[in-house]
């Protein structure tokens, strides 16, 4: 992302304030403000039509009202579209932005700049300022991730940007090891904050995610429904399975074959599956009702998130950090989602989502749905950006990735990240939210996900 000057920044976040009461989103008071409360124009596609089977879960795992479990996915799907118009306006003395309150009714937005305060408040967030931008945390958990080899990588299993703390934080079995890897990784010890735990993450073989399959005597979690061209198939992790790996369903039917998969490094995979097999855009909730994928706009540090395995169902909890590394004993994964979510062996490759929005599949973890733990998942858009997948979805476009369209250089299908430009219709646009472009979300259309140039 281009940096811009303060003068040109300060003007820019002046027009964002602007941008987002022309389009309809909620701006509240710089004080004491409430949760914005707009409507579907505002947020993330789906966010005022959630689930039966999602409120309850987010109900039972986070103690909410049925009130603010529904005001929480609204406000989040805001939240999401203002922190990503406030980012494009700061550059690089953005710092990062997360939600908090049982219902997320407050947006923090942190910069490294105390000029960009109060135009940050006026768009309706805390403005905190802070020490160190994001690309710098992010330079430095990178290096961290290029020293953290061998098994000497297992004593310090995991490594993330921690926005809200402003640090990266190495999570270590003992401080000696966290202070050997800082050291040959060569980043300064004031953007690293350790923290001593025991745990051990571990890939979560042999369960489920929503619904169960099978490789062998190995079973797993559907994660997503996906398409490729005319192929139906679906998103699991990737350490369920090698390339070429059979699978059998839930009901032990001949289902699919492994077409891709890569593990360590990352933790993708996906199946195609015969035409005995159909393709919904559903993730199996509780009680057997299915909640339904409107996309896979990514959810912010602090939001709610619901996971669906076949082994322990519907468990829900809170984002922590994205861009996390985690050693386990059979490698390095990067990239990786780190949540509250409870996790049991077989839960992986299943789905993990936000409100409608499809955001990963199940990776590892550390404890279980008894005591509670820690589970990590791999991020959806960039496994289907890797293998040229389609995200089945309620409002599903059939345009196959990196196909020609006639409205300029916008692509449904084409995984965007906030801050790509693209034209459309003779505008040029910069996108707020990372996601896949379905066919239902235009720029002209999505104001949370596509702001004018």
């Amino acid at each position: 992302m281009a940096h811009r000057s303060p003068g040109a920044a300060h003007a820019a976040l002046t027009l964002v304030t602007a941008a987002l009461l022309l389009t309809g989103t909620p701006v509240a008071a710089a004080a004491g403000h409430t949760a914005p409360s707009g409507g579907p124009a505002a947020g993330a596609r789906g966010a005022d039509e959630p689930s039966p089977a999602l409120l309850k879960a987010l109900e039972r795992d986070l103690r909410l009202t049925p009130q603010q479990a529904r005001r929480r996915l609204s406000n989040e799907a805001d939240a999401g579209a203002r922190a990503g118009h406030l980012q494009l306006a700061l550059g690089k003395t953005f710092a990062g932005a997360w939600v908090r309150g049982d219902d997320s009714a407050r947006l923090t937005v942190a910069t490294t700049d105390a000029a960009d305060a109060p135009a940050i408040e006026a768009a309706g967030a805390d403005a905190e300022v802070v020490r160190f931008g994001l690309a710098a945390l992010r330079d430095a958990a990178a290096k961290l991730d290029r020293a953290a080899t061998g098994t000497q990588a297992l004593d310090t299993p995991v490594r993330y940007v921690d926005v809200r703390r402003n640090r990266v934080t190495v999570q270590a079995s003992a401080s000696s090891a966290a202070e050997a890897l800082i050291a040959a990784a060569g980043v300064d010890r004031a953007l690293v904050n350790v923290a001593l735990s025991p745990e051990r993450p571990r890939a979560l073989y042999d369960l489920v995610g929503g619904d169960a399959f099978y490789i062998g005597q190995g079973r797993c979690s559907v994660g997503f429904s996906v398409t490729k061209g005319q192929e139906q198939g679906f998103a699991t992790a990737g350490h369920c399975g090698q390339a070429g790996a059979t699978t059998t369903g839930f009901n032990m039917a001949a289902q699919g074959t492994f077409q891709a998969s890569t593990f360590p490094g990352q933790d993708t995979a996906w199946v195609k599956t015969g035409t005995d097999w159909t393709a919904t855009p559903q993730v199996r909730g509780a009680g057997g009702e299915n909640v339904q994928v409107a996309g896979s706009t990514q959810a912010m540090v602090g939001a709610a998130v619901c996971r669906s395995g076949s082994t322990t169902g519907w468990h829900c909890g809170e984002i922590e950090q994205h861009d996390t590394s985690v050693t386990y004993p059979q490698g390095t994964i990067n990239g990786v989602t780190r949540t509250t979510v409870c996790a049991e062996p077989g839960d992986s490759g299943g789905s993990f989502i936000s409100g409608s929005q499809a955001q990963g599949v199940t990776s590892g973890g550390s404890g279980d749905c008894t005591s509670g733990g820690t589970t990590y998942y791999q991020p959806v858009n960039p496994l289907l950006e890797k293998y040229g997948l389609v995200l089945k979805t309620t409002a599903q476009d059939t345009t196959t990735p990196g196909s020609e369209t006639d409205q300029g250089s916008w692509t449904p299908g084409h995984v965007y990240r906030t801050g790509d430009e693209v034209t459309y219709g003779g505008v040029t646009y910069h996108c707020v939210q990372t996601h896949q472009a379905q066919g239902a979300a235009r720029p002209t259309d999505a104001p949370a996900l596509w702001e004018r140039a």
